[in-house]
Parts: structure tokens; sequence; C-alpha cells
């Protein structure tokens, strides 16, 4: 079996798909499956190795304060060239690029599986043009063999689809990601960390975590505020702690996943005040692995994922910085509490394993293929259907025997 993973968005910026698709690249060839990533390119100069083709182009996309792809294939011949060479057995989509997608699946006779992470909850857009969402619909029923969630959210944008669909969460590796890990040297001492890993954007809000930090740092001498993560709005942030006098406030700029397992080692505390889009929570599976409990905002993906479980109580109303002040406070107060929440965290992330998870996948892969077949099955049954009644027309009855006589037999 040979799996080509496609992305659509640019692996030049961190960002959960594209942690995600080189996860299941791991896991799928650490159990010797060929599996290789097609991904748009964004700048000549990008390289990631043979196993990753890059094909087609991304443009960075802003809309609703966070930044997405336009991916597009001018060269349509590459696609076909690529398909006919790699020999996928299974393509597996995650997102849907356009118009990419389309240009993809028309050449494509494998096994097309698309796994969606987007929350679209909040593009106004789709809201005002619902058709659209009738034609992801018609898209996928036309070539998708099976459809994926991240979150239940994701899978009810699909609601018009026939196919088979399923639940399959994010992922989280635990070797990178745990309790045993060295801890970031440079942020040692007697301080209470408190860690935002992120872009810094609107939908990420880390402004509202700012806010919340100038209240606690009005009631504790000890915080120290660490942000991993680059974007648009850092200069205004920047500026908003210089306005405020905030001190101890660290900006460490985009880190590669190799360095940023030892961060979440170092926080006592992870906040993600992310307001809306999130479609289920890699970030805070991160801290929960390694041992970092965390205050968040409760937006529609992070509210899902935590549905019944421990943490569901350290969520608040989106743009509370108040409230989120208070949360924290409650952890900093109680290092014993702190320690439960270690321990459930680290527990609860190992069901989140990438060896659990891409069993899952799998299943599902032999699921669709199986639904592909009955389905080829109907239409070969329908189509001989339609011809026996054709045949069985009074007039072509009539045809039929005018001709026997005719060339006598």
């Amino acid at each position: 079996m040979k799996i080509g993973l496609i992305s659509f968005h640019s692996f030049l910026e961190p960002g959960g798909v594209k942690q995600h698709v080189l996860g299941l690249q791991k896991e799928f060839q650490r159990r010797g499956i060929q599996t290789k990533i097609i991904a748009p390119r964004r700048k000549w100069w990008e390289n990631y190795g043979k196993d990753v083709i890059l094909l087609g182009t991304s443009f960075p996309l802003n809309i609703i304060g966070t930044q997405t792809d336009f991916c597009v294939n001018f060269n349509t011949p590459a696609i076909e060239k690529v398909l006919i060479k790699e020999k996928f057995d299974i393509l597996h989509f995650h997102n849907f690029g356009f118009p990419s997608v389309v240009q993809i699946l028309e050449k494509s006779e494998a096994l097309n599986i698309l796994t969606f992470h987007a929350n679209i909850e909040r593009i106004k857009f789709f809201k005002d043009f619902p058709a659209f969402l009738y034609i992801f619909n018609r898209i996928a029923q036309w070539k998708i063999d099976g459809i994926i969630g991240v979150a239940p959210l994701n899978l009810r944008v699909f609601k018009y689809y026939k196919g088979p669909k399923t639940v399959i969460p994010n992922a989280v590796d635990i070797e990178e990601f745990n309790h045993q890990i060295p801890k970031l040297k440079k942020f040692s001492g007697d301080k209470i960390n408190i860690l935002f890993v992120g872009r810094i954007e609107e939908r990420k809000g880390l402004i509202y975590l700012l806010k919340a930090f100038k209240i606690l740092q009005e009631k504790f001498y000890n915080l120290r505020l660490i942000i991993v993560g680059e974007g648009e709005l850092k200069k205004e942030c920047q500026n908003w702690i210089k306005k405020n006098k905030l001190k101890e406030v660290y900006f460490e700029g985009k880190k590669t996943s190799r360095a940023l397992p030892a961060y979440y080692a170092r926080a006592d505390i992870f906040v993600s005040p992310a307001i809306f889009g999130e479609s289920f929570g890699i970030v805070l599976l991160e801290a929960m692995a390694s041992g970092t409990p965390f205050v968040a905002f409760a937006n529609k993906g992070y509210q899902e994922f935590l549905q019944g479980k421990r943490g569901e109580e350290f969520l608040v109303k989106p743009k509370d910085y108040r409230a989120l002040a208070e949360k924290i406070e409650v952890l900093i107060k109680n290092p014993r509490l702190r320690k439960e929440l270690r321990h459930w965290g680290i527990k609860e992330a190992k069901k989140y394993s990438w060896s659990k998870i891409a069993d899952q996948v799998l299943e599902f892969y032999e699921l669709s293929k199986k639904e592909r077949i009955k389905q080829a099955k109907r239409k070969r049954f329908a189509y001989n259907q339609e011809f026996l009644d054709w045949l069985k027309w009074p007039k072509y009855k009539e045809l039929f025997k005018k001709l026997k006589k005719e060339i006598g037999f």
C-alpha cells in the first residue's frame, strides 16, 4: 500500500494541519507503509527532502483574523505526471484547498479520503452564501470515498455527503511531548512560568492573555510570561506591553517542533486564549502530554474536545480576560492542584498517541475501500438492469423479431 498525504497549507509556516500530516507520515513509515507528502510551494527555494513532493502554488490569505492558503496548480500536467509516477493506492487530502483539490481529484484514480480540520463557524462568507457549502458536499460526493473530521463540528459541514464519515481526533507525539524530557534551562528559577504557543493574530487572542497577566502581576511578584510564535499583531502586542509597563514578558519567536517540547516542560501553566476557529486543540494536547496544566477560552473546538473531562473546568468564556486571570490565579495559588492536573493530563494524552490514531485511520481506509466496491457493484447492477429493461421494451421486441426473420435465424 502506498499513501499520498496531501496538504493545501504551506510547509513554510507552523500549523496544526502541517503537524498532523507530518505525525501521520512518521507513524505510517514506522510501520513500513510507503508514504509521501504533497504540499504547495510558496517560495522557490523550498525543499523538504525526497518524501515531500512540492506541487502547486500557495498564496497566503488573511481571513477573519487568521491566515490560510489559496492553493492552485498552474501546471496541471504536473499533477498527472506525479500520480502516474508515484502510483498511490490512497490519496489522503487534508482540508479543501481550492481550486487545487478539484484539479487533483479530477486526475485521481486512487481511493480518495478527506480529513477536514477547518472550523468555519465564524466565516461570514459561508453564512451569507450557504450554496458554497452545498458545493463542498457536491465535490465530496463526486469523488471522495470517505470523510474524517477531527471533531464532530467538522463533519457538520458535510451534512449532504452520503459516503462513510467518522470522527478521528488529532494526535500527539508522546515521545516528543512528555514530562521526562529535559526542561528549558533559559527560564529556570523560582518564578512561575506561564506559556503561550501560537500565531500572534486576532484568532489566537494573545491580547486577552496580556490583559489577564497585567491583573495577575499586580497580585504576584514571581510571574513570567513566555510567548512562542510570530504574527501580524506582534508589534501591536509589544506596544501594549510597553504602554502598560508589564515586566517579565518574553517573545521567543517561532520554534521548531524539536525545540518546542522543552518550553512546555519548563512551563508551570499553559494558556490558550484562542477566541474562535479552533477545531480540536492540539496545543492543549501537547501541554497535557508534557504534564503542564492549562487554562483556555471555551471556543467550540476546545469545548467539544474537553466535554466531560477534568480539564473542562479550566475553560472560560472567550474574551473574558478577568475570568481568565481568575482561573490562572487558582493554579498559581495551588501547587497541589497543578500536580493533580499534571497526572491527569499525562494519562489522558496517552489516549491520543499516534499509534492509536493511526490505527483508526487505517481502519477507516478499509471501510471506505469496501464501501467504494459496494457502490461500484450497485452501479453495475443498476446499469445491467437498465439494459435488461430496455430489451424488454415492446417496440424493440418487434424490431428484433423482424431482424431475425430478415437475416434468417
